[in-house]
C-alpha cells in the first residue's frame, strides 16, 4: 500500500487529554512566575512595564505564530499568512481579555478595561493602520515596510512612556489634573 497518511496514533484520546492538561497546568505555572517578575525586571532593566507587556512579551511569546506567518507569507499563501497574524490579536481582544475581566471579577481582583489616553490612542492607531493596509487583500514591500516602521514608533513611544504610579502617591504629593486625562504631582 503507498497511503502513508494512515499512519498508527501513539495516543489515544484520554492520553491526549492528560498531557494537554499537563502541558495546560505547566504552561500555567510559568506565565505564573513570568508575571510576577515583570516589575522587577521593570525596575532592574529600567524599562516601563508597559514596554515589557506590550512589546517585549508578545514578541517572544508569539515568536512561533511570527515565524509561521511569515513562512507562509513567502510561499504566497497571503489569506493563510493574515489569518494566522491577524486570527491572534482577535482572539485576544475579543475572547481572552473580556474572559480575563470576568474571571477576576469572580476571583476579587480589580481588573477592567479602563485604558489610558496613551493606551487607548495607540490601541485606535493600530487597529486603524492595519485595517488600511490588509483592506484590499494585497501586499508589497511598501504596506511591510509601513507596518514595520508603525511598529517601530510604537516600540518607542512604550519606551519612553512613563507608567502611570499603580499603588497611588507618596504621603508627600497629591495628584492634580491638568487637562484632559493628565495628572501632575503637587508637592504639599
Amino acid at each position: 500500500d503507498d497511503d502513508d497518511d494512515d499512519d498508527e496514533a501513539v495516543l489515544g484520546f484520554w492520553g491526549c487529554i492528560f498531557w494537554l492538561s499537563v502541558a495546560t497546568i505547566f504552561i500555567s505555572l510559568l506565565s505564573s512566575y513570568l508575571v510576577d517578575t515583570i516589575e522587577g525586571a521593570s525596575a532592574s532593566w529600567d524599562f516601563s512595564v508597559a514596554f515589557i507587556s506590550v512589546i517585549l512579551l508578545p514578541i517572544v511569546g508569539n515568536a512561533a505564530e511570527h515565524a509561521s506567518a511569515v513562512m507562509f507569507a513567502m510561499k504566497n499563501k497571503m489569506d493563510i499568512s493574515l489569518g494566522v497574524a491577524v486570527g491572534s490579536a482577535t482572539q485576544i481582544a475579543l475572547l481572552v481579555i473580556p474572559f480575563c475581566v470576568i474571571v477576576g471579577w469572580f476571583m476579587d481582583q480589580p481588573m477592567d478595561l479602563n485604558m489610558e489616553v496613551f493606551e487607548t490612542a495607540t490601541l485606535f492607531t493600530t487597529v486603524v493602520t492595519v485595517a488600511f493596509v490588509c483592506q484590499d487583500g494585497r501586499s508589497n514591500w511598501l504596506k511591510g515596510l509601513t507596518l514595520i516602521l508603525a511598529y517601530l514608533l510604537l516600540a518607542a513611544s512604550f519606551f519612553f512612556h512613563k507608567d502611570p504610579d499603580l499603588m497611588g502617591r507618596s504621603a508627600n504629593t497629591a495628584t492634580t489634573t491638568a487637562g484632559a486625562g493628565v495628572s501632575m504631582p503637587i508637592n504639599k
